[in-house]
């Protein structure tokens, strides 16, 4: 996985790209948790549950189901979100989609169970250049260094140039149309 820190980063690009007040600061909020929330997932070790069993690190909450179940519950949660049903199912649906996205990029672990229930299997993108995350004890080592140095190379700076670029284009004057 990546840094918990780095799956905030798509919501956080998505709201930087977005005019402000767009998405409202509760709806921002969602989603980073959203984002975050797949990798609750790590209290598996301490109940004992492998981490190859559907319920284990990388499972069913690191599926499309998972993600659409917060999507509906960001759908309800609308008025409190600030937004209407279709802005905070989309928001927050992106955000915890994301989350086994970038971890499919990355360079150890068992893949994730992306169409669980459908499926047990565990998935990988065909390229993986984002250094897998060690666990909350090692983070602050050598490896972890490396991670955050990973993080910042293959995924903050590229959103960091794509929002810049996104938010030239909006401010772009219109170009008169020759008759």
């Amino acid at each position: 996985m990546p840094s918990v820190f780095t799956h905030a980063a798509i919501p956080l690009a998505l709201w930087c790209a977005s005019d402000r007040g767009r998405i409202s600061t509760p709806l921002l909020a969602a989603g980073v948790v959203a984002a975050m929330l797949p990798d609750a997932d790590v209290l598996a070790f301490a109940l004992q549950i492998p981490y190859a069993d559907s319920f284990g690190h990388r499972g069913a909450s690191h599926s499309i189901l998972f993600a659409a179940l917060l999507a509906v519950l960001a759908a309800l949660l609308r008025t409190r979100l600030r937004a209407t049903a279709v802005q905070a199912a989309a928001f927050v649906g992106i955000s915890a989609l994301s989350h086994p996205l970038l971890d499919a990029f990355t360079s150890g672990g068992l893949g994730v169970a992306l169409w669980w229930p459908w499926s047990g299997e565990r998935l990988f993108a065909p390229w993986r250049p984002i250094r897998v995350s060690p666990f909350a004890g090692q983070f602050f080592s050598a490896r972890g260094l490396a991670t955050i140095f990973s993080e910042l190379r293959w995924v903050w700076l590229p959103l960091t140039a794509a929002v810049i670029g996104w938010r030239v284009i909006q401010r772009a004057p219109a170009r008169p149309r020759n008759p």
